[in-house]
């Protein structure tokens, strides 16, 4: 049986994304802290598809031993796909921003998806179908006000997946890296960022895509050959195309 692995599977877009795969009759590994979330998704996706295995991993990925302490417990599953979703933000200048804060968010952001897609191009580069899957935004392409350090860790990811995409193509392996950089979503990120309880998209942000947009969105990344899926911060279309970095030969 094969595997899809999801962080950050509890809410927005990961929870959204869970759906779709299981309607494509895929079998799952949940990543989250929630596990009361994680529960529910998990008879959700039941009733999509009664076949599909679900596992629930509760974990905090900004802590580096828990990091290290999921990939191992997966150690005896054939994962075709890893999602690395989990991730959070921050609406603050950085003379205001809480340095604690901030720490996790590099962690979870950028150290704990990097020690996961290593692992996983470790063991999986030559497995054909294999997909390795990261979530950047679009602000790892354009830096956002009032966002900078939130932004500089999702242009780490975008950096590091395309030049890891490049380099996987270079070798001749058979596991292709993709990147997703959504714009606006309608899911709970925006409360954390801003630290205010129930945010409203329809009455604050002038334009904004569901989850269930942006999961739609991310099954056309992974069924494309293409590497990246952003979305137009213009005109909030959907573009699947090739690297936006350039690469140092």
């Amino acid at each position: 049986m094969k595997y899809t692995v999801i962080t950050g599977a509890s809410s927005g877009i990961g929870y959204e994304a869970a759906k779709r795969l299981a309607k494509a009759g895929k079998s799952l590994v949940l990543v989250a802290r929630r596990t009361d979330e994680l529960e529910k998704l998990r008879k959700e996706i039941k009733s999509i598809s009664p076949d599909s295995d679900v596992i629930l991993k509760t974990n905090d990925l900004s802590y580096s031993e828990n990091v290290y302490a999921l990939y191992e417990s997966l150690a005896d599953l054939d994962i075709e796909t890893w999602i690395n979703n989990a991730g959070f933000g921050d609406s603050n200048f950085v003379k205001d921003a809480e340095v604690g804060k901030m720490e996790n968010m590099v962690r979870l952001n950028v150290e704990a998806l990097t020690v996961l897609s290593n692992l996983y191009v470790r063991d999986y580069h030559d497995v054909d179908g294999a997909t390795l899957l990261n979530v950047a935004s679009v602000v790892g392409y354009h830096i956002a006000k009032k966002g900078v350090t939130y932004s500089a860790t999702k242009f780490y990811v975008s950096a590091y997946t395309e030049g890891l995409a490049r380099e996987l193509m270079n070798n001749g392996d058979k596991l292709r890296a993709k990147v997703l950089a959504p714009a606006a979503t309608e899911t709970g990120f925006a409360s954390r960022a801003r630290e205010e309880e129930n945010f409203d998209y329809s009455q604050n942000v002038e334009k904004y895509h569901t989850a269930e947009e942006m999961a739609g969105f991310l099954m056309e990344l992974l069924e494309s050959d293409e590497v990246v899926g952003i979305v137009n911060h213009e005109d909030y279309s959907f573009e699947l195309r090739g690297p936006i970095h350039p690469f140092m030969k």
